[in-house]
């Protein structure tokens, strides 16, 4: 849940809120692609580099008593790995660093990192008259009203702006711009009259 919240459950993509780094990537315009769950092999090359380096360290001579001594073995490693010694895996058994400069380089997509983040979702009204929603990964309440208690309705967010429909009726119950830095977002009070 750290990474994503799409690989969390529920039938339609796209219901749950984003978390807090989905965000930040969205607003870079960073497409996030994660390994399925329970399908270890996927992240099997970050897996062989990490023995490889694991191996080279455990056949150094003269082995690290402090964290810089370790840091100055993997950025001796780093260098190795990546400059010098020839890998198997690639074309012509070419380094790393031969094979990234010879690729062409991605590029920011197309697509507007500016872009909202829309969605809606069905929900019903507990009794004490709340709704819950996640946004960056946190889980708010939003009040509607004891008087709605158990009532269905269809929330539409479209980033912090929130509509909250009576899913019978077509009724807007609450429309507010949710505050992150409040776990609860009260009904407001209604203002003085002249």
């Amino acid at each position: 849940m750290v990474f994503t919240t799409r690989l969390s459950g529920g039938s339609l993509r796209g219901t749950r809120g984003r978390n807090g780094f989905e965000h930040e990537l969205h607003r870079l315009g960073i497409q996030q692609k994660n390994s399925r769950p329970g399908h270890p092999t996927t992240c099997g090359k970050v897996e062989r580099f990490q023995q490889t380096m694991k191996k080279w360290l455990r056949g150094q001579p003269d082995q690290p008593h402090t964290v810089a001594d370790l840091q100055a073995l993997l950025d001796r490693f780093t260098d190795e790995y990546n400059h010098r010694r020839p890998h198997r895996s690639l074309p012509h058994r070419a380094t790393p660093t031969t094979a990234y400069t010879a690729r062409p380089k991605a590029t920011p997509s197309d697509d507007n990192p500016d872009e909202s983040h829309d969605r809606v979702r069905r929900d019903r009204v507990d009794v004490s008259g709340k709704i819950t929603l996640r946004y960056q990964g946190r889980l708010y309440s939003i009040g509607i009203g004891r008087t709605h208690a158990r009532t269905r309705v269809i929330v539409l967010v479209h980033d912090r702006d929130i509509r909250i429909v009576d899913a019978a009726t077509g009724e807007l119950l609450r429309e507010l711009v949710l505050d992150p830095t409040m776990r609860y977002q009260p009904i407001p009070k209604p203002g003085p009259t002249n």
